[in-house]
């Protein structure tokens, strides 16, 4: 399906020429940028006649407003105004006329400088298949390029959104599902980084040496394309750093956890003998073994002695859990702040080569002009 724009001509100019005439200013709105172009009558007369010949001879469904043979409209802006209007709704007209074949003419999409339907099935199924991770071509027409980056960014949003909610996550099956979904996301986003890379190189060489035939960026858009790619070249890093620290302390709680289970086994099972020790019948109590807290109580009193030993022996088990899980709980959070400070120093070397790059360049630049 071809994406249509928002087509207007909201205003008017005359031409500075020997002989002025009116210039339409027609304005296009696409979702990645809006433009404007510049038509006189003239033009819209040949495009008509244009549009009526790739038809087969069919005329628009809107008809183009008369010319007038004793006003100008340069001399008169009420027919100017009305001109104006007239022109508009002619262009949009064909462009929300549910018979497309005016539309997707090759005549009307040139007259607007938009591409040509076959160019824009292309782009689109490049960019499912970027998207897909099926693509490793680099991008190298521009227009497709930001429509390339766009997705990129989606894809780096969903992978965020993604570990997100691995954290909310509880049970050990959602939390592997979230970090699968990251993972395939992020690894999309290296591919179409990667491409969008190889296609820089591909539009700055052609800009150098002057090939490609296509539409040229000047260095300026050149170096704000490359920010943006080593800007989602370090969100993914950033990302790919956190779904990691998130796997290692998975791991590092699986195993705290499980320690935390034998150890409780064996106290039950400790527990469970001493039970069953007292439960024997009694031979005596063994005056050599006596201490003294026990010398002085008959055996009701040593059992409930007893109780109450292992009762604060409990409490102790839960105090030293306790004080166990506040160490794990410093343990990873010290974790987490070496990975940020990591990634920050990273990010910190990364920008001051770039700016030694472009106090390089500017003192080449300098020595040239002096």
């Amino acid at each position: 399906m071809t994406l249509r724009p928002e087509i207007s001509i909201p205003t008017t100019s005359t031409s500075s020429t020997p002989k002025p005439y009116t210039v339409y200013n027609i304005t296009l709105r696409l979702p990645l940028r809006t433009f404007t172009l510049q038509k006189r009558y003239s033009d819209f007369t040949t495009l008509h006649n244009t549009l009526t010949s790739q038809a087969n001879g069919t005329s628009p469904p809107a008809s183009l407003p008369p010319k007038s043979y004793f006003t100008s409209t340069t001399s008169s802006p009420a027919l100017a105004e009305s001109r104006r209007l007239a022109l508009q709704a002619y262009l949009q007209t064909i462009n929300t006329h549910p018979d497309d074949r005016w539309r997707n003419t090759s005549a009307f999409r040139s007259f607007l400088n938009l591409p040509s339907t076959s160019s824009n099935g292309r782009h689109t199924n490049d960019i499912r298949s970027a998207i897909n991770g099926a693509s490793s071509q680099p991008i190298t027409d521009p227009v497709a390029w930001l429509d390339h980056h766009r997705h990129l960014k989606t894809t780096l949003h969903s992978a965020r959104l993604a570990l997100t909610k691995r954290e909310q996550s509880a049970s050990p099956q959602s939390q592997h599902e979230c970090s699968a979904s990251a993972k395939k996301s992020l690894v999309q986003a290296g591919q179409i980084t990667a491409n969008l890379d190889q296609g820089l190189k591909t539009l700055s060489s052609d800009a150098w040496g002057g090939g490609g035939g296509g539409e040229k960026l000047g260095d300026g858009e050149l170096r704000r394309r490359r920010d943006l790619v080593e800007s989602a070249r370090k969100e993914k890093e950033g990302l790919e750093n956190l779904l990691n620290a998130m796997v290692a302390k998975s791991s590092l709680d699986a195993t705290i956890a499980q320690a935390s289970t034998a150890s409780k086994e064996k106290l039950l099972a400790a527990s469970s003998e001493n039970k069953n020790a007292q439960r024997k019948p009694a031979t005596g109590r063994v005056l050599g073994k006596e201490t003294d807290r026990t010398r002085a109580l008959d055996n009701q009193g040593v059992l409930q002695l007893q109780k109450q030993l292992m009762q604060e022996q409990d409490e102790d088990v839960d105090v030293l859990a306790q004080a166990v899980a506040r160490q794990r709980k410093i343990a990873g959070e010290i974790q987490e702040e070496l990975v940020v400070q990591k990634d920050l120093l990273g990010l910190l070397d990364e920008d001051v080569d770039r700016v030694q790059g472009k106090i390089h360049v500017a003192k080449k630049r300098i020595s040239k002009i002096n």
